[in-house]
């Protein structure tokens, strides 16, 4: 069966004719034939929605008693049986009466889309749940009802209700939203003309957002490259350098310019990440463009240019805003630069704004150099094998080896060569190659002491040493950086295999992972900041390491994560090739803190709904078993009190054994409710003792008859260490249970015996059993198994026994007894001195 289609009629406020609307069109299909019913619709007694509902077929509503009134709701059941082709139903986030069929109406509404039935359904603006505190924030009224905006922006159409303030003052003003002696009120409270226009721009901007997302859809779904300028949306191209915050304002002001224009930056980084720009002056520009209400982005591309114009045409934007190249003008020899290719490529449909600023042609600076990630000690050392080792060189074949030859000679220098190269990299290796092949010039080719060269032949080798020496220096260092590249990759791996292995399985705590990010990028302190809003302080959520930052301005690295956190680091800069980790790091702390927060909200809620079903148990047996043994004793006093009727002494022994035996009952029954109370609360506190078990045993006996036990006891039983009142009870609550459920005349047999450190009582009945996977079942409160009357218990006892019997570090379980029946078995731990085995006397010496 195919889903039925949800129509909503979205409006600002209360009274702005949504209800209306929807009457309105039920009417229209009625016209055409359409099968459309009233499911549910609230006219609110106003007259123009009421005389709307004439002509259209009313479906009947439930009925439900609720605190002693009579409500009614959507009676869902009967629009199923009904099955129309459209529904209407009103007031899509109200919340049902306790008793319904679900919890919200929109859950109703669910079930018969989900039937095949198409419903027009209303809401307004306040009741999308994400709106509610900006709603509360506007207006002073926290919205109790609520719907999740999934549900709306699922729905098939949205149309929006709107009306202007002034308008809807007057209709409220003229009586036809609520009753004249409600009019003022509302009128200087909720429905002030400032309150009314925010929810208005509320529903607009709320509505213009699902347009847009509609429009992006199609545009996917039928594979549309170009450009479609419903609105102007400006794209900031930023490189980390100063300039960025120029561009965002000065492409702010042309969103100003057009209505509903969007500022979007964003931020290409190579793929390699390597890319040495300032993470602080991106945090700055981010912070910046979304506090002038755009949005930052940041996406990976080796081709500047293409990855800008794709994202561009991605988000459908209109305009892109880039900076003049700070290249100086030398620079142009190796390209024509990001803004011309840009503007080249962009095509007719997206304008490329070129901004002049203060860094223009003042270049990028130096790039970070090669020989940096190659280590100190290697630079210096390749620095001396290039100059130095020439030189001494030189000195050994002109004083201890002359005359080896000159191709020996250049062997020698470009081994030289090679050796720099492997130690500081390509400019160490360039020098030697210029020092080496100044000083075979000078010492070893004809004429020497001179720079020219008298044979042609020595020219072309000088050529070929200087060649071979560069081609093998660039190999050499590419070669080095390669192996440094794979190093740092190894090493990323390795740490986001930690990270995918230990955090996502919730092994590692915050302070942990912390700990590792402090000791994987080497700094002094690492600390987790985190706030409610933009205007809020700083909180530190986590943090190691001495003199934690405790806001990302002082911190000397920070990493946002989302809108409201931040990873600060101290101790020093971090290169931006480190930053893709320390992201990976970020995101992952900010999981760890989501995880503990929802953990302890689960076991909060895990709580609360423990005790709301024991509350709720707790009334039921309230309700029931307790009443009937005070309806007894209420009836035997009463008849005893009567004076129409002469009692005998019999029935006057008679009526007050009932009134003994229900007050029994009563006494019996509130007691396991306290106790199960205290166990709930955690205020059971042994006081743990040697004891005797016969001495136990027998006072727990006292509630059933005298008759019913037979008991075991030996004499020779080791102490046990328990708290005796504890103890008692829960053997007495286990023998009572054996005793309901034993058949008459049989007796119940308890007995007992050491075994290894513990003794065990044994409580054998001979009634029906219980099946093995009901063994444990029987030990929750209020659960009483099979076909237990009414009458015999709250369900208490059982689990009263356990949880005594557990604070006393013992254990109570069922077994089949053999032949038919239950077997309680409660082991409790020997008293300390019984464990130790008794020293053996000294032996006489001869």
């Amino acid at each position: 069966m195919a889903r039925g289609t949800l129509r909503i009629y979205l409006g600002a406020a209360p009274g702005v004719g949504k209800t209306y609307a929807m009457l309105s069109e039920a009417h229209r299909r009625v016209e055409r034939g359409t099968d459309c019913v009233v499911a549910f619709v609230e006219h609110h007694h106003r007259p123009r929605t009421e005389v709307m509902l004439h002509g259209l077929e009313q479906l009947p509503r439930r009925e439900i008693e609720y605190r002693g009134g009579i409500f009614t709701e959507m009676d869902v059941d009967a629009v199923l049986r009904r099955a129309p082709k459209v529904a209407l139903v009103d007031e899509l986030a109200h919340t049902n009466v306790p008793g319904s069929r679900n919890t919200k109406r929109w859950q109703d509404v669910e079930e018969l889309l989900a039937a095949g039935i198409d419903v027009i359904s209303t809401v307004n603006i306040q009741h999308l749940e994400s709106l509610g505190d900006v709603v509360e924030s506007i207006t002073g009224v926290r919205q109790r009802e609520t719907v999740p905006d999934e549900v709306v922006r699922r729905a098939d159409q949205i149309e929006l209700v709107d009306m202007s303030p002034q308008a809807l003052r007057r209709r409220m003003a003229h009586g036809n939203i609520y009753k004249p002696d409600k009019v003022d009120a509302a009128l200087s409270n909720y429905f002030r003309p400032g309150n009314l226009t925010a929810l208005r721009e509320l529903a607009l901007l709320w509505v213009a957002d699902r347009v847009d997302a509609y429009l992006t859809e199609y545009r996917s779904e039928h594979r549309v490259s170009t450009i479609w300028g419903s609105r102007e949306r400006i794209v900031v191209g930023l490189t980390g350098g100063p300039e960025g915050r120029t561009l965002i304002r000065r492409a702010a002001r042309l969103a100003e310019k057009g209505a509903g224009g969007e500022v979007m930056a964003v931020y290409i980084s190579r793929s390699d990440g390597l890319t040495a720009v300032s993470p602080k002056e991106l945090a700055l520009q981010r912070t910046l463009v979304e506090d002038l209400g755009g949005t930052f982005h940041q996406v990976v591309g080796d081709d500047i240019p293409a990855a800008l114009l794709d994202f561009a045409r991605g988000v459908n934007a209109t305009q892109i805003v880039l900076g003049v190249s700070r290249r100086r003008s030398w620079q142009y020899v190796f390209g024509p630069g990001v803004g011309a290719t840009v503007a080249r490529e962009s095509g007719p449909d997206l304008d490329v704004h070129l901004i002049t600023h203060a860094e223009v042609g003042k270049g990028r600076g130096l790039p970070v150099a090669r020989g940096a990630r190659l280590g100190r000690s290697r630079v210096i050392g390749g620095w001396l094998a290039g100059v130095l080792g020439p030189l001494l060189l030189t000195w050994l074949l002109n004083s201890v080896v002359p005359d080896i030859g000159l191709a020996n000679d250049m062997l020698l220098f470009l081994t030289l060569t090679v050796a720099a190269a492997l130690l500081g990299g390509l400019l160490p290796a360039l020098a030697s190659a210029v020092v080496g092949s100044t000083l075979l010039n000078w010492f070893f080719t004809p004429p020497v002491h001179t720079l020219t060269i008298a044979d042609p032949q020595n020219i072309v080798a000088i050529v070929v040493f200087v060649g071979v020496a560069v081609a093998v220096a660039s190999v050499v260092d590419l070669a080095a950086r390669r192996t440094h590249q794979a190093a740092r990759l190894r090493g990323e791996s390795e740490i986001l295999s930690f990270l995918a292995g230990n955090v996502l399985r919730g092994e590692t705590g915050l302070e942990d992972l912390l700990e590792r990010v402090r000791e994987t990028f080497g700094m002094e302190s690492v600390a987790l900041l985190e706030r409610a809003g933009e205007k809020d302080p700083w909180t530190c959520a986590g943090s190691v390491g001495p003199r934690p930052a405790t806001t990302p301005d002082a911190a000397d690295v920070d990493v946002p994560v989302g809108d409201h956190m931040a990873l600060s680091l101290r101790g020093r800069v971090l290169p931006a090739a480190d930053r893709r980790v320390l992201a990976a790091f970020a995101a992952q702390a900010a999981v760890v803190v989501d995880r503990r927060r929802l953990k302890g909200e689960a076991d909060r809620a895990e709580k609360l709904a423990e005790g709301n079903r024991i509350r709720t148990a707790l009334l039921a047996a309230v309700s029931h078993d307790l009443r009937t043994p005070l309806a007894g004793i209420k009836a035997a006093v009463t008849s005893l009190r009567s004076d129409d009727v002469e009692w005998s002494e019999e029935d006057q022994a008679e009526l007050l054994e009932a009134i003994e035996e229900g007050a029994d009952r009563l006494d019996q029954l509130v007691g396991n409710l306290l106790d199960m109370s205290r166990l709930q609360t955690g205020t059971v506190a042994p006081v743990l003792r040697e004891t005797d078990l016969d001495e136990v045993v027998p006072m727990a006996l006292g509630g059933v008859p005298e008759d019913s036990v037979e008991l075991d006891i030996p004499e020779t039983l080791p102490m046990v260490h328990v708290d005796r009142g504890l103890l008692e009870r829960a053997v007495a609550n286990v023998v009572e249970n054996a005793v309901k459920h034993s058949p008459p005349g049989e007796k119940v047999l308890v007995s007992a015996s050491a075994l290894a450190n513990r003794v065990e009582v044994r409580v054998v009945d001979r009634g029906p059993g219980v099946p093995d996977e009901a063994k444990e079942r029987i030990f929750e409160p209020f659960q009483r198994y099979g076909d237990s009357p009414r009458g015999v218990g709250v369900g208490l006892g059982l689990a009263v026994a356990r949880g005594f019997t557990e604070a006393l570090r013992g254990t109570v379980h069922a077994e089949d007894t053999p032949g038919g029946g239950l077997t309680m078995v409660l082991s409790v731990p020997m008293a300390p001195e019984r464990l130790e085995q008794p020293a053996l006397p000294a032996t006489a010496g001869p």
